[in-house]
């Protein structure tokens, strides 16, 4: 009888180290992506990417202007003078 309560408690004991082992390295893994600070990176990446494009594709209209010395692309030109010509 004296054996099997020690043999029943050696059981008890060893799943709870083994849950609290496996707690403990899912908290690790956690704490350690936390603290690796890449999650947010592909945000900043897409962001930086935006930002290239639209630069890229101003330089390259601005550079199809100087070129053709001409409106290429007449509608927007005329809403935005039509925006800007109000009268008072």
């Amino acid at each position: 009888m004296r054996n099997k309560i020690k043999k029943f408690f050696q059981d008890v004991t060893e799943k709870v180290k083994s849950f609290f082992s496996a707690k403990e390295t899912e908290i690790a893994e956690k704490a350690h992506e936390v603290l690796d600070g890449t999650v947010a990176e592909a945000y900043v990446d897409t962001g930086v990417k935006i930002l290239i494009a639209v630069v890229i594709g101003a330089l390259l209209l601005a550079g199809l202007y100087a070129l053709f010395n001409t409106t290429i692309m007449p509608t927007v030109t005329t809403k935005i003078q039509g925006l800007f010509n109000y009268a008072g």
